[in-house]
């Protein structure tokens, strides 16, 4: 596997492969061809090989894809063949949503930590899990051993939440502050800025 080479696209899209084949598990279907997923996925069948190809050989010509065995090595390939633990911090609407979000409680990406700095919100419960003290996630992070972090804050704050998950040890960041944020080149941060997006999208109400 050379992961060095491998875009940040081809990751992306590997989620959404996973996806499809756990749906086609579901629906009792064994094989699936590239062309096929290309067909249901509106991507180009020689992308789809391209980057499974990337990984290993998955398929075999003229049959296609095992459905189970490709759900298998993607799991594997993302890491989704392990408990994943993620804290979130700013459980305000958007971090109450995410918190309560039901696909988290039936994947191995689970909220194990949530934080916030309102005193107002210490001790809240929200689901299985009680609010605590931003500071208090470094002392977590030892016992649970958080690998992806979730910056749930408004903007002014983004960027102290982002430090401190970085000296938790957190080099996985899913960041939805309206911030852009500075860190070491080897942590790793996907900003997600609803505003930005659906101003953009406003573009095209005149089409």
């Amino acid at each position: 596997m050379k992961e060095a080479k491998i875009s940040p696209s081809v990751v992306r899209r590997l989620p959404i492969y996973l996806r499809h084949v756990q749906d086609l598990l579901d629906a009792g279907i064994d094989t699936v061809s590239s062309k096929e997923m290309g067909a249901k996925l509106d991507l180009n069948p020689a992308q789809i090989r391209k980057d499974l190809a990337y990984f290993g050989e998955f398929g075999r010509k003229g049959v296609g894809y095992e459905v189970e065995y490709l759900a298998r090595k993607l799991e594997q390939i993302l890491h989704l063949d392990q408990q994943i633990r993620v804290a979130l911090v700013g459980v305000g609407h958007l971090g109450m949503a995410l918190s309560n979000y039901t696909r988290f409680q039936n994947e191995r990406i689970t909220i194990a930590g949530l934080y916030d700095q309102d005193p107002k919100k210490m001790n809240m419960q929200v689901g299985k899990l009680r609010v605590k003290p931003l500071l208090k996630i470094e002392e977590d992070a030892k016992t649970i051993g958080f690998q992806i972090g979730i910056i749930a804050v408004p903007a002014f704050s983004a960027q102290e939440v982002c430090d401190v998950m970085i000296r938790c040890g957190i080099r996985v960041i899913l960041n939805f502050a309206p911030s852009s944020l500075k860190v070491p080149a080897n942590i790793h941060v996907r900003s997600t800025d609803m505003t930005t997006e659906l101003q953009s999208l406003a573009y095209y109400i005149s089409e």
